[in-house]
């Protein structure tokens, strides 16, 4: 495979010297874990004080990893990501929420992006997280098959409805849906959820995405579970594919409360899982559709070969690579220059609101070793070009 990910002319074709000067500069401070924990508690305590810093994060961390505090806002991004063949994903990025009045407004925000999305070329996917339409706390008990309360019962009603009725919306506007994974003790009531909506709305094809956490080492015996439902009962399997974004929590929590750790032992472990699944799709892509999102060029690599190998075509619609925006535009632009379907996932909503979002997207690219020194000289070979070109 023709190696194409190192061309910083294509990757930054859309910044400007001063945004590439931003990204440089805000990378170096993330390349720092004593300064993303001194920043992360500064953020927190300016936030909670009411301070008004509000200008400063929109103008720097806000500004590089999310489109804008509502979806009218991100056009712009939209648009121009779009000249270059990039899609967009409209994430509304608040979490941890816990009222029926938060969750209610965050099923309209995603009923929004759905008609947003099935109007404009440019956003094939919508998507949501489980914790926006219900509480943490309730999926856990559910998932753990524990007895619920009638006023829980009523409560789970709601969850299971806001879902359904996202879901028939996309179904109904021929939107592709990408329902985050979030932590394990969570998850497996948002599966079994997913599930019935796939069940349910993805019968002449995959409408209804789950997301696989490919560093929990259960997760490829998910998959080929899910597979023989698929082929029993008749429905196409959506995924989308990841390494995973809780490892340090997920890890934490494991030792405290003394059971074994969800995620695989060791990065190589994760990243062969990760490739065990692309694998596994690919080789049953008439039954099933991949978003694979990941900053991992190996495997990105290993995907693009995939295809070549099985005569799938780049723009096949069932195949697509997704990263976040703000980050590996190496890969994003150089994918989009070759043909393939890719979109980044474009944050967005009130700053105060996403900025828990944002606080792990710091911790995440400090904990991924050589992610951000790639950013940064990609950023620094950019910078090299343009001033020999001048």
């Amino acid at each position: 495979m023709q190696p194409i990910f190192n061309n910083t002319q294509i990757a930054f074709s859309l910044k400007s010297d001063t945004e590439l000067e931003r990204a440089y500069f805000l990378f170096k401070l993330i390349d720092s874990q004593p300064l993303v924990r001194i920043g992360t508690a500064v953020t927190n305590f300016a936030i909670k004080a009411h301070l008004p810093v509000e200008g400063l994060i929109r103008a720097t961390v806000f500004d590089h990893f999310c489109g804008g505090v509502n979806e009218d806002d991100c056009l712009p991004v939209v648009d121009k990501m779009f000249t270059k063949g990039v899609s967009s994903v409209l994430d509304y990025s608040v979490e941890g929420k816990e009222e029926e009045a938060q969750f209610d407004a965050a099923l309209a925000m995603t009923l929004k992006t759905v008609a947003f999305a099935a109007e404009r070329d440019a956003i094939p996917f919508a998507v949501f997280k489980p914790t926006g339409f219900g509480r943490i706390d309730l999926y856990e008990k559910v998932g753990a098959k524990q007895e619920l309360s009638e006023a829980e019962q009523t409560e789970w009603a709601r969850v299971v409805a806001r879902f359904d009725q996202v879901c028939k919306e996309a179904h109904q506007r021929d939107v592709a849906l990408l329902i985050d994974a979030e932590e394990t003790w969570m998850q497996d009531a948002a599966d079994d959820l997913v599930t019935e909506m796939m069940r349910k709305y993805n019968r002449e094809k995959a409408i209804v995405f789950n997301t696989l956490q490919m560093y929990r080492w259960d997760r490829m015996d998910y998959l080929k579970k899910l597979h023989e439902q698929a082929k029993a009962e008749g429905f196409y399997i959506g995924m989308k594919l990841v390494r995973g974004a809780y490892m340090e929590k997920e890890n934490a929590r494991a030792e405290e409360r003394n059971y074994i750790s969800p995620i695989c032992i060791s990065k190589q472990a994760t990243d062969d899982n990760y490739n065990a699944s692309v694998d596994y799709m690919i080789e049953h892509i008439d039954r099933m559709a991949i978003f694979a999102g990941t900053h991992n060029e190996e495997s990105s690599y290993r995907l693009m070969q995939l295809m070549q190998e099985k005569g799938i075509a780049k723009d096949d619609p069932r195949i697509w690579f997704g990263q976040l925006y703000g980050m590996s535009d190496n890969i994003s632009y150089n994918l989009a220059e070759h043909r393939y379907n890719v979109a980044k996932y474009l944050p967005f909503g009130p700053v105060r609101d996403v900025m828990p979002y944002l606080i792990r997207r710091a911790e995440e690219n400090t904990s991924v070793a050589g992610q951000t020194s790639r950013e940064l000289t990609l950023i620094k070979t950019e910078r090299d070009r343009r001033k020999n070109k001048n």
